[in-house]
């Protein structure tokens, strides 16, 4: 192929939902046909206006998220797919095609059609496998449905299957919490997200955080369940390689890992994120002003920033210390440029506090550091 092209990832954010979950913060739209019809036709326009940005460029991972992919007519997905592999890019042989879906959608028929267009990664959001909590969370299947659908995701041929959990939940007891994950013990994923339900603003859990506060795990209990979790994980071949991630057989989220290590990537749809030459932009989050910009030939981006020295460095150090192995600073710095002495010096000041540990070259957080990391990457940034 002559010389090596910068890889690149792909996302698409696919705002519909059957309806909305209470803890939810992202865009979302409800799932009517016109609305589909009008984001399809959108997102086109997006996908020519970008187009000249993917030439001579390598696609390793494309990732369908949400709101709901699942909610896609497979002929919208063969749509999307059909234009990628039209453009002027590169697709990795090994590219990892992930589609995020609800245990609700996981029919047979469905995930072998879309198996066949080239969708190689499952993403479920199964959030709980406790029938009261999966209620409390307003989610719309039950805990036997969830293990049905990554089941037929398995029988599909999608052998590559991560699955959502969340902790600190309203009502959730610690016993409660084992249960769950004692239940995944024997099914064939091969990735696990972990999540601590945040409440954050304009979401219903939001409005009713006065009624919701007292039913909450205490910290204590929160970070029994976060190490219960983490040991028992492991335990059963879960290795946990970012703060938040668990995987089989190394076989970890491409896209996700992208992310923590400053690969660019586009973003299309309306809210959607891009990163690309260090800069960071959001579209629109509004599907009609979405459409009018592109109608009209206008970005309909929003949002952007670009940080400049050394701000951008330590944002990025410290997002790529959420990976468990840490970071090789020598190697950080030839590709992304010198970190300034200050922040050698905050780095230092972490491992004095036991929050960071240095291995040679080598700088990533300790177990208590992992607790903390959203105090460590407050120092470095």
């Amino acid at each position: 192929m002559g010389l090596e092209t910068p890889e690149i990832s792909l996302y698409f954010h696919i705002p519909f939902c059957r309806h909305k979950c209470p803890y939810c913060h992202f865009f979302v739209l409800p799932n009517k046909q016109d609305l589909h019809n009008l984001f399809l036709q959108s997102l086109f326009l997006e996908w020519q206006q970008k187009l000249p940005l993917l030439y001579g460029k390598t696609i390793v991972s494309i990732y369908f998220g949400g709101g709901t992919p699942s909610l896609l007519e497979e002929k919208s997905v063969h749509m999307i797919l059909e234009w990628i592999l039209q453009s002027s890019s590169h697709i990795a042989k090994d590219c990892e095609i992930t589609f995020e879906m609800n245990p609700e959608d996981g029919s047979l028929p469905y995930l072998k059609q879309i198996k066949k267009l080239g969708i190689n990664r499952i993403s479920i959001g199964v959030q709980s496998l406790d029938d009261s909590l999966l209620e409390v969370l307003d989610r719309r299947h039950g805990a036997e449905k969830a293990l049905h659908a990554i089941d037929n995701v398995f029988t599909a041929g999608i052998d590559n299957i991560s699955i959502d959990l969340m902790y600190d939940l309203p009502h959730q007891t610690f016993t409660a919490w084992q249960n769950t994950l004692h239940k995944i013990q024997k099914l064939p994923i091969s990735h696990l997200s972990l999540y601590n339900l945040t409440i954050e603003p304009h979401t219903l859990f939001f409005k009713k955080q006065k009624q919701l506060t007292p039913h909450l795990p205490t910290q204590e209990i929160s970070l029994q369940m976060l190490e219960y979790a983490c040991t028992y994980l492991e335990s059963i071949d879960l290795k946990r390689y970012e703060i938040s991630a668990f995987a089989k057989n190394k076989r970890y989220s491409k896209h996700n890992t992208g992310y923590w290590t400053g690969r660019s990537f586009l973003g299309y749809g309306p809210s959607s994120f891009s990163f690309w030459e260090k800069k960071r932009f959001r579209n629109i989050a509004n599907l009609s002003k979405y459409h009018d910009l592109l109608k009209s030939g206008e970005s309909p981006v929003d949002f952007e920033e670009k940080l400049s020295y050394p701000n951008d460095l330590n944002e990025l150090l410290a997002v790529n210390l959420r990976l468990i192995e840490g970071v090789n600073l020598e190697e950080f710095q030839e590709k992304w440029g010198r970190l300034s002495s200050l922040t050698m010096k905050v780095l230092q000041s972490l491992q004095d506090k036991k929050w960071v540990e240095f291995e040679n070259k080598n700088v990533k957080l300790s177990k208590t550091g992992l607790l903390f990391y959203d105090s460590v990457a407050e120092e470095i940034i």
